[in-house]
């Protein structure tokens, strides 16, 4: 084996190991809202975690993946560690169906449609389909599909680069020598394990040793303690991304790590008795690469098999490996280990976004409140809501920025830009609570009280005003556009009651009915409650662009005044309703 040869190698591995990336990214874009639906689908049932997370590993072709995954999950409190164990185990299944179909490449036969069947053969033409989807058309989907094409295409060329690299090892002692000490089984599981942890894929550590074994060197004996290795070096993905979270994510990790171990341990002795006691003449025999498909298949739902009765025993083992304390640890709202699944991503940072959303609509009715019944304790949560609130943007926000700079679909896009332009709505009107408690603080301590037409007129608005909050919550939260659509036309009554209020107020001061000091705080109220509003059709704004793919803000909403007879309509209706307050003062 010359240099060239090595040089060959590592090119093979690096493709191998860029397509495996490239085809799992793709693929996740292309199946983010079947993944969402699956992992939507999972409960405490035994089964449906195992399916899960068989399925999920399948579509996007890693363990690992699906692993830190999980790990990100239970650390954002999305999973419990019961459906954790579940999900961790059909991942390991999931993981099989790489070999599968790396042992394509094994097919020999001169008839024209089992060649066909060869990777070597149906490759260039995936990557000829692949690069047209991915350069000529426009829709962000059949640019995923080019790019999984693509990537599948590079991953088996790859795979070829390498199969050709080490095809002269066949005749080289040392290279045969050094499989026979793999033969022993202790040897095996340790190199399988180095090696998989190395490139922190059990997939493409499977693919290694498949390329290996088309030099007829690797006997079965040797591939299968390896391949029981590979398991346990595909753990070290998950500790590394459990460093930093919190217990119940580190147990996850464990989870992963005990699972493979004791699988491992368990076959492991069943196979060196079998191989002392009856020594199979299979496993003196080369190992093809559809032969190493089958032994990490079989092996992978063994240990399953085994293992799945006993998930509570993990459970508890794990439990007391990681034992709880009596320090309550504060559960992270966003987990950057979601990062690696754009769309579960997204999918959390709207369950975040909800609930800076309760927070601060809460905060806001809270503050309109205290004007005519001030609370202390009300006021303190009010301004730790704010505070909350702020905390909630800042890491929205970077959260945002670091999801939308991966490649994204084109809805998945849409959603993130819609979060990044609606967290700032929610944080001003936060803001715009406090304000509203410090009118109350000072009405409190200089004694001032409005009349009684000013407190009916207040009520009013400020009724208006919880109205829009609700209105617009219900579109964020529920993605409802009927209440989207109905928050414009409340938006500008608003507006029209705010200056027919003011109105109203300089009238009332003309005629000494209130202070001047009443006047200055009346002004003020009535200038947040109506930037209230302003955010609240902000918020829905953005639902209803996003909804039609537009990133012009109020583009809808432009539309809905100029030419929408329902908004018309909606908009007479709610002038019915407040018309006491907006006739003209005489």
């Amino acid at each position: 084996m010359s240099i060239f040869d090595v040089f060959n190698l590592i090119g093979g591995l690096c493709l191998f190991l860029f397509g495996m990336s490239l085809m799992g990214q793709a693929l996740e874009r292309r199946a983010g809202s079947r993944l969402k639906m699956l992992l939507g689908k999972l409960t405490s049932n035994r089964v449906a975690g195992l399916i899960t997370g068989l399925g999920v590993t399948a579509i996007i072709q890693s363990s690992s993946a699906t692993t830190v995954m999980v790990v990100g999950f239970v650390n954002s409190g999305l999973m419990t560690l019961r459906q954790a164990i579940n999900v961790i185990m059909g991942a390991n299944v999931g993981t099989t169906v790489t070999a599968w179909l790396l042992s394509l490449a094994g097919i020999t036969s001169d008839n024209f449609f089992i060649k066909l069947l060869k990777p070597s053969s149906f490759t260039p033409i995936l990557a000829l389909v692949g690069i047209v989807f991915y350069m000529f058309t426009k829709e962000s989907k059949k640019k995923d599909t080019g790019m999984i094409l693509l990537g599948f295409s590079t991953l088996m060329f790859g795979m070829e680069g390498m199969s050709d690299a080490v095809s002269g090892l066949r005749d080289i002692p040392e290279f045969q020598n050094l499989f026979i000490a793999f033969t022993n089984p202790v040897l095996g599981v340790i190199a399988g394990a180095l090696l998989t942890a190395i490139i922190q894929s059990s997939s493409a550590s499977v693919g290694i040793l498949q390329a290996l074994a088309s030099t007829g060197a690797v006997s079965y004996g040797a591939a299968i303690p390896i391949i029981m290795g590979q398991n346990i070096g595909t753990c070290i993905t998950a500790i590394i991304s459990a460093v930093g979270a919190n217990k119940n994510a580190k147990r996850a990790a464990l989870v992963h790590l005990s699972f493979n171990v004791i699988g491992t341990l368990v076959w492991l002795t069943v196979f060196s008795i079998v191989r002392v006691m009856i020594v199979p003449e299979i496993l003196g025999q080369s190992a093809s690469l559809m032969g190493i498909a089958v032994c990490h298949s079989v092996f992978n739902v063994l240990c399953t098999l085994i293992m799945l009765p006993l998930a509570g025993f993990l459970e508890k083992l794990v439990n007391k490996l990681i034992p709880d304390n009596e320090v309550v640890e504060h559960t992270e709202e966003l987990d950057e280990r979601l990062l690696g699944s754009p769309s579960l991503a997204l999918e959390r940072c709207g369950q975040v976004l909800n609930s800076m959303a309760d927070i601060s609509v809460k905060a806001l009715k809270d503050s309109v409140e205290l004007i005519e019944n001030y609370d202390s304790e009300n006021a303190m949560s009010i301004r730790q809501a704010e505070d909350e609130t702020d905390h909630l943007e800042d890491i929205l926000g970077s959260y945002l920025v670091k999801l939308t700079s991966r490649q994204l679909g084109e809805s998945e896009s849409a959603k993130a830009t819609e979060y990044m332009k609606i967290i700032g709505d929610y944080e001003r009107i936060a803001d715009h609570a406090v304000n509203i408690l410090q009118s109350a603080e000072e009405l409190r301590e200089k004694e001032i009280v409005f009349s009684d037409e000013a407190r009916d007129e207040y009520e009013l608005i400020s009724g208006a005003v919880k109205e829009i909050l609700d209105l617009s919550y219900e579109a964020i939260s529920k993605t409802d556009m009927d209440a989207a659509r109905k928050t414009e036309p409340l938006r500008q009554v608003v507006n029209e009651l705010k200056e027919n209020l003011r109105t109203r107020h300089i009238y009332r001061l003309q005629k000494r009915d209130c202070s001047v000091d009443a006047g200055f705080i009346w002004a003020d109220l009535l200038t947040n409650l109506e930037r209230v509003s302003d955010h609240c059709s902000n918020i829905s704004g953005c639902v209803l662009d996003t909804a039609v793919h537009t990133m012009n803000l109020h583009q809808n909403q432009r539309i809905m005044r100029n030419f929408g007879e329902d908004y018309g309509q909606e908009l007479q209706e709610l002038r019915l309703r407040y018309k006491n307050c907006l006739q003209e003062v005489n």
